[in-house]
């Protein structure tokens, strides 16, 4: 019996048993304690050592179940007090068994360390608030299990130990107090930026470390002109903080029409400041070189606390390594800026990177350089200055699809790099990348060849490129040429020339973290440099280690099939009552042949690969008495003579799958022909189920690269859970980093080293940084021990839900599992971040989806292991639940970047749900209020919640506004909002609720109640009598809450407009809702409630109308569009379809001519109504004159203002730059006042806010629309011709 790696309960990680002894008890523990599981000398006292373990391993590891012991005394107590007392059980049982004295001796000071720990804590806690409160706002340092779990892991999501304290600095001044102040308190500081490194870089190795996130530091200033010491003439730069992400900075310089080159594929998340440290690079690097090439300075902070400039002279302003000596001015400054002393380094060229190659960051000592390519290791960077270069004009990108042999596309690389490398024309390589075809699968890319035959199919490699240059015809030349030497190799090719069709071509590229989506979204991540010529042996040597791996699986998966087919097998018998040996009869026997011979035939592939073509046969294999194949064997092909030049050998055959190793083929239809008869179907399950099971655990690497510089990217997705699979591909990446070496290469191009690929550096490369780390940080003040000695992966986990069958069942029948699944896939890339509204560091506000999911994952964790253990779930656990579901405006706006397609508004739902099944979902009073109003149909009830919530409410709010305003009460909340962890006390809600004012002059009725068509048993039909005719189109409008209840002069702008199309339009009988606002705050139940009462309804509709030709659903918001997508209308009224009312307009012609003046901003909602067109181009047609898009929510996002008024305070925060930027882009001229419009309800109200703040008026497209096209009385104009016979009512 095979010894089980996994024991210790609670272990919801990679590690096995011996990684968690080791850690907790030494390394003589688990001998001690191997020994004893080797002599069965192991039983009931083990088994409550493994529960000790276990609870020290779970709490030590999560800062939520860290958090709620040491704010619960009595549980804390509880829980020592259960871990002593086993082990004086395992004393009472010892019977004078030393060596289990020796273990318990160990067990005892881990459990008296574990006690300590508690009490440690909470002191250091109180000094670290302490002394660093007088350096930054005590806001700013963080001990929750949110900040905590954010900054332990990258994008690797390998972990060695938590961060004790986050900190969030405001300000780059701040950052030198602060890392002064951790250095008096005896804390490493990590550096931190985006998190999206790949090697474990910004991972704390020791448990008393600062983690200082750099993300607030987003000052970037204006391109300019700047003469640069040494260099002739003044060439464009720009200065950035450390934490703008790298887009804005390639945004930014796209407007003054240059190009930042330093651009990762992570630049949607990543950091300037990590890009520094790593010496990032992306596929603009071929051309003008990574982050070092295209620094100007940069400025940090020493491992002394003290400030460190460091300024390029005599910039070549190319590749640094094409210059003979690169020379830097370092300069010694005070807090005040003062210069305090100067040196100059002066580094041969060729230092800097390998000869021969593009990229190369293995050099972590770089000639002493400070900070660069050092993984924040001798300070960290706090701004930078970067130069830009100018983008030839004329640009074309090209995407090529090989489908012949890998081994003959590969060499294109090549050729294209040759021919690119001579600049014919002066076109110039800008870029080249490549996707293997397992990354063509994962990202779902689309095939843009019409292959036929032979050739169909998903291409064999994709190459994405982009040629630029001054000479269109030239650029134009050398892509065609480019497009030839594709054609000569199998391949074809395509040229994208506007700027859409080029942004499109490189869609793919961005989606390629998607290839560890089927694993559990973990995987191994190795960026080698390869010299270009010997690209095709590396290709090569990948598709041997893949072809092992495959077959080694499939050899895996004939034994487990073997094992399985000797037991008891299952049968389904019916009412038969025949025994089950006789109803096998020689079925075992033959299926057990038939995998022994299948199973010979591929371990004879596997032993022969690099023997020529055929192999030598297989011995043959002992047959049964009674041997019946059931099938023909496959024929053998006919021989090539090894002297042939065609010949080939087995590991050529199985690459160009002229052979193919298929379970498919070869085994499985053997077994289902044995096996055949409903009898034996239970057998054929299993045997699925084991062969699914068996090929979760299958290896493999897969591709991708920045062609144009051999920088490639080597992934091996794995389930971490699988501890198995982890060491095989720890073997795989073994035998990759020697292939990189023996080639020529380096072992990393970009990525850097971490702790991830420490092992595979020589002594010799590694020492020259050792001694300067020990030079200029002896004491560790910085990233303690990283790079360093023992600093690998021996001491990393990796977190996993799959490992036992306990957690594994009660996930499964739980709803928490279910909501484990959603997340489960998340790769930690932070895509998510720029587009997620509750991303918003400078508000002090950080959840990001990324970081949301890894806060509910270790929440999923405290909640499985509490219920284990069966000591209560701590309603702890249920606020910091229901505090990162409330951190969402359900917007699913991060589902579109997501490589995933997780949608985290959806997590966000059903953790709502889960909190309100379990009656833990907090109740507050404007929420409670909100949902009466929105759930009511009765008129006498709208009319008086309308009349208490709008006209005494907001009446009310205004007036304290007013007051809260005069006496300086809310301004500080506005400008420096606070962080928003947990419920904030009364006083500050209260604060929160009154910050904004709320819109004036609300109208006074709804529009029903102003047409008298209240009645929810009449269905208005409302047209103009006038006009009206038989043929005129006719439509139902949908208005729903916000429209006709609260601002009901869009739902009557709307009806307006229609009337002066010429339309009959159809409203609902009676007052309705969508659904969504009750679904979207937790209450699913009465949301899909709505909506079948709605559909019914509407189906009563459609049969009463069915003299009306309905064609079109007209709606005027946003979410209700989203919602009745869900209704199903084309079976409501067949052959609809569902609409804005703005892009209805549009369609129809409809639009503002001439018009002066007013300068527009286009608010798109978070729930945009607008799914044909782009909403700025519609509003833009729509007004006859261009309208800026004003990005960002606006903070009210339904009932977030009343529910979490703190957090809509940190959302507005963004939102207002927002605004003040674009009304300084509209150069609004004296006298105008801006206005910005939307097309949602909602957003109205929550721009109507900003009026006294950012100096704009709000108002909604279709009434400004009605207002200018119909004149100022348009609604009274309207009121009164509808009422006077405009306005038919129909008994339902």
């Amino acid at each position: 019996m095979a010894t089980r790696l996994r024991e210790i309960p609670y272990n919801y990680t990679s590690f096995s048993d011996r990684e968690i002894v080791i850690r907790l008890l030494g390394a003589e523990a688990w001998a001690v304690l191997d020994e004893l599981r080797g002599q069965r000398v192991t039983g009931r006292s083990a088994r409550m050592l493994y529960e000790v373990l276990g609870d020290i391993w779970v709490v030590r590891r999560n800062p939520y179940l860290e958090d709620d012991l040491l704010d619960n005394a009595e549980r804390r107590a509880a829980l020592i007090g259960a871990l002593r007392h086993r082990l004086t059980e395992i004393e009472k049982r010892r019977s004078g068994n030393e060596s289990v004295a020796k273990l318990l001796v160990a067990a005892h000071e881990a459990v008296a360390s574990f006690e300590r720990w508690f009490d440690e804590t909470a002191a250091l806690r109180k000094q670290v608030k302490k002394l660093l409160c007088r350096h930054t706002r005590c806001d700013n340092i963080g001990f929750d299990g949110l900040s905590r779990v954010a900054h332990v892991t990258d994008a690797t999501d390998w972990r060695v130990e938590y961060p004790f304290v986050v900190l969030t600095p405001d300000t780059e001044a701040e950052i030198a107090p602060l890392v002064r102040g951790c250095i008096e308190l005896g804390l490493t500081i990590i550096p931190r930026g985006g998190g999206t490194g790949y090697t474990g870089g910004a991972v704390p190795l020791t448990p008393k470390s600062a983690v200082i996130n750099t993300e607030k530091l987003i000052d970037m200033g204006a391109v300019e002109e700047k003469s640069l010491p040494g260099v002739d003439q003044p060439y464009a730069t720009i200065r950035t903080g450390a934490g703008v992400v790298t887009r804005r900075v390639m945004d930014r310089a796209d407007e003054a029409g240059l190009v930042f080159a330093c651009d990762p594929t992570s630049a949607d998340a990543s950091c300037i400041g990590g890009n520094i440290a790593m010496n990032a690079g992306g596929k603009k690097a071929v051309l003008w070189g990574t982050a070092l090439d295209n620094l100007a300075s940069w400025k940090m902070v020493t491992p002394d606390g003290q400030w460190l400039e460091v300024e390029r002279i005599g910039h070549n302003l190319g590749k640094i390594h094409d210059q003979e000596t690169a020379t830097f001015r370092v300069k010694r400054l005070d807090d005040a800026g003062r210069q305090l002393g100067e040196e100059f380094l002066s580094i041969p060229g060729k230092t800097f990177r390998k000869a021969g190659l593009g990229k190369d960051v293995t050099d972590k000592f770089l000639a002493g350089l400070p900070g660069v390519q050092k993984e924040g290791c001798d300070g960290i960077i706090t701004s930078a200055v970067w130069i830009l270069h100018r983008m030839p004009p004329v640009a074309r990108t090209f995407c090529l699809e090989f489908f012949g042999q890998v081994r003959d596309a590969v060499p294109a690389i090549v050729e294209i790099t040759g021919l690119m490398n001579a600049k014919p024309g002066g076109a110039i390589l800008a870029g080249l990348e490549h996707l293997d075809e397992r990354y063509v699968k994962a990202v779902g890319y689309a095939t843009k060849a019409k292959q036929k035959g032979i050739n169909a199919g998903r291409p064999k490699m994709v190459l994405i490129g982009d040629i630029v240059g001054d000479d269109e015809r030239a650029v134009m030349a050398a892509t065609s040429q480019v497009v030839k030497i594709a054609n000569s190799r199998s391949g074809e090719g395509f040229i994208a020339v506007s700027a859409e069709a080029r942004k499109k071509f490189w869609l793919d590229r961005a989606r390629t973290a998607a290839i560890s989506k089927h694993t559990n979204a973990f995987k191994v991540n190795e960026d080698v440099v390869i010299p270009l010529p010997r690209m095709g042996d590396y290709c090569d040597g990948i598709e041997r280690i893949n072809i092992e791996l495959s077959i080694a699986n499939k050899l895996e998966l004939c034994n487990a099939l073997a094992e399985f087919l000797q037991g008891n097998l299952p049968l389904h018998l019916g009412d038969a009552s025949l025994d089950k040996e006789e109803l096998i009869g020689d079925r075992r026997d033959q299926a057990l042949a038939a995998i022994a011979e299948v199973r010979s035939r591929w371990q004879s592939l596997l032993d022969n690969l690099d023997a020529a073509w055929p192999p030598p046969e297989p011995k043959p294999l002992p047959r049964t008495r009674n041997y019946w194949h059931p099938l023909p064997q496959p024929p053998r092909p006919v021989p090539v003579k090894t002297w042939h030049p065609l010949a080939a050998s087995v590991f050529h055959k199985l690459q160009d799958h002229s052979v193919r190793v298929s379970w498919k083929a070869e085994l499985k239809p053997l077994l289902e022909t044995i096996f055949d008869g409903s009898v034996y179907r239970p057998i054929l399950e299993r045997i699925d189920a084991i062969h699914g099971e068996v090929l979760r655990g299958r290896i493999f690497v897969a591709l991708h690269m920045h062609a144009g510089d051999g920088n490639v990217h080597t992934n091996i997705p794995v389930n971490s859970d699988r501890y198995e699979m982890l060491q095989t591909a720890y073997k795989a990446v073994e035998r990759i980093m020697h292939l990189a070496r023996d080639l020529g290469g380096v072992i990393s191009g970009e990525h850097g080293i971490g702790i991830t690929k420490l092992e595979f550096l020589r002594d010799e490369e590694i020492r020259p940084f050792r001694d300067y780390k020990r030079k200029v940080d002896p004491e560790g003040r910085f990233n303690k021990g990283k790079l360093m000695a023992g600093s690998d992966l021996a001491n990393a986990y990796t977190p996993s839900f799959a490992l036992l069958g306990v957690e594994s069942l009660i996930m499964e029948q739980s709803e928490i599992g279910s909501i484990s699944a959603m997340v489960k896939d998340c790769l930690r890339c932070g895509k998510c971040k720029p587009v997620c509204s509750t991303h918003v560091p400078r508000a002090n506000l950080p959840y990001s989806p990324r970081n949301k999911i890894l806060g509910t994952s270790l929440l999923i964790e405290a909640f499985l292991y509490e219920e284990q253990t069966r000591r209560g779930i701590s309603l702890q656990h249920f606020d910091e639940f229901s505090d990162i579901g409330d951190h969402c405006t359900v917007c699913h706006r991060c589902v579109k970047p997501c490589p995933v397609d997780i949608d985290f508004g959806d997590v966000s739902i059903a953790m709502r749900n889960f909190l309100r099944r379990h009656g833990k979902k907090k109740v507050s009073l404007g929420t409670t209020a909100a949902m009466a109003f929105l759930n009511a149909r009765d008129p006498a009830t709208i009319k008086a919640l309308r009349a208490g919530m709008i006209g005494l409410g907001y009446r009310a709010q205004r007036l304290g506004h007013k007051f809260a305003k005069s006496f300086g009460l809310i301004q500080d909340s506005t400008r420096r909002p606070a962080a928003t962890l947990g419920r904030p006390p009364v006083k500050a809600q209260v604060i929160h609720l009154l910050n904004k004012p709320m819109p004036p002059g609300m109208p006074s009725r709804t529009s029903r109640a102003l047409l008298d068509i209240e009645d929810g048993t009449l269905i208005p039909v409302i047209r103009d009598p006038k006009r009206a005719a038989e043929d005129s189109e006719a439509v139902f409008y949908f208005p729903g809450c916000g429209s006709e209840r609260l601002f009901s002069q869009v739902g009557l702008a709307t009806q307006a407009m229609l009337w002066h199309v010429g339309a009959t339009t159809v409203l609902p009988p009676g007052y309705l809702c969508c659904g969504y606002p009750q679904t979207a705050n937790g209450n699913e139940d009465r949301g899909q409630a709505i909506t079948m009462q709605n559909r019914v309804l509407f189906h009563r509709v459609a049969n009463t109308l069915n003299y009306l030709d309905i064609r079109t659903v007209l709606v005027s918001c946003g979410t209700c569009l989203d919602q009745l997508e869900k209704y199903q209308f084309d079976k409501i009224f067949p052959g609809c379809r569902l609409l804005d009312i703005h892009e209805y307009l549009m369609e129809k012609g409809i639009r503002l001519d001439g018009l002066q003046g007013t300068p527009y901003l286009y608010h798109d909602p978070c729930h945009t109504p607008m799914k044909l067109h782009n909403g700025t181009k519609v509003a833009s047609a729509l007004m006859g004159k261009p309208v800026l898009l004003s990005d960002r929510c606006c903070g009210e996002s339904g009932t977030l203002a009343v529910t979490r008024p703190d957090v809509s305070t940190q959302v507005r925060f963004r939102k207002q730059q927002e605004i003040e930027a674009g009304i300084a882009a509209l150069k609004v001229s004296r006298g105008e006042t801006p206005k910005i419009l939307t097309s949602c309800p909602s957003c109205l109200q929550g721009l109507w806010r900003y009026t006294d703040d950012a100096g704009v008026d709000a108002d909604y497209i279709v009434v400004e629309m009605a207002s200018r096209l119909l004149g100022a009385d348009w609604l009274k104009n309207y009121l009164a011709a509808a009422n006077a016979g405009g306005v038919e009512r129909v008994l339902l």
